[in-house]
């Protein structure tokens, strides 16, 4: 079992950037032609997710499947949301192959035991209802949440959604925050340069990444102006300054 199609563009130093949960390598066209101005930039399908949808695989064997892929060599790793995970944990399995992390709408996870098997068990509820309703419809009511209320219209961005029932519903089961373990007390280890992002006005990621920032030997927090969770799409050009800004510091 290995990763299909890995898909690079740009010049440049490497730079990896990996999707959110029902996103593709093909997603945040406009974010990933900015970083791909100043890096070659290698994007791929997530375990669940587009050409690899008929993969079903845990955080950590997730980022086992990425370290097949990768250069041997040091690369500058990102993500958002269920990307940012991976790369989380890819950092912490894998930390001589990283030069610089780069983490939009991280999370530790769950502390708490109890809560966490509620997440759980929300999660897989959420993945019966994709199955049930089937991808395209599912897509729909997770774009009209909350979260991302405040997204802008954008047909190529929907376009390049994940529209694999299966695929998502393994997705979290497999890999959802649910299943992931606490990870605050690992994070000590790490002690590349990590730079923790999250939208303004997303409160709750907002903290998460001060929290991450806190508990790594190099680590930085920084807040995308007038954005939600998805501040790559609302906020394309000042969230991907924020990336390139801080991988050329490093």
């Amino acid at each position: 079992m290995s990763l299909l199609g890995v898909q690079r563009h740009g010049s440049g130093p490497l730079l990896v950037w990996l999707h959110g949960f029902t996103q593709t390598k093909d997603s945040a066209h406009q974010f990933r032609s900015i970083l791909a101005a100043t890096n070659e930039l290698l994007t791929l399908d997530l375990p669940g997710h587009g050409e690899n949808a008929g993969i079903s695989a845990s955080l950590d064997e997730t980022a086992d499947l990425l370290a097949e892929v990768l250069p041997n060599e040091p690369v500058d790793l990102g993500g958002y949301s269920f990307g940012a995970r991976v790369a989380l944990h890819f950092a912490l399995r894998y930390p001589d192959r990283v030069h610089v992390l780069a983490l939009l709408g991280a999370t530790r996870g769950i502390e708490d035991l109890t809560e966490r098997q509620e997440r759980r068990r929300s999660d897989d509820a959420l993945a019966q209802r994709i199955e049930t309703v089937g991808a395209n419809a599912f897509l729909n009511e997770w774009l009209s949440s909350e979260m991302f209320a405040s997204l802008p219209p954008d047909p190529l961005e929907r376009r390049a959604r994940s529209a694999d029932a299966p695929g998502l519903a393994n997705s979290l089961r497999f890999a959802g925050t649910g299943t992931q373990r606490w990870l605050a007390p690992e994070l000590a280890t790490l002690s590349i340069p990590i730079l923790t992002l999250a939208g303004k006005l997303d409160l709750k990621f907002s903290l998460e990444a001060d929290a991450i920032a806190d508990a790594v030997a190099d680590g930085t927090s920084a807040f995308v102006a007038d954005a939600h969770h998805a501040a790559h799409l609302e906020q394309p050009a000042s969230a991907a300054a924020l990336v390139q800004s801080f991988i050329r510091r490093s």
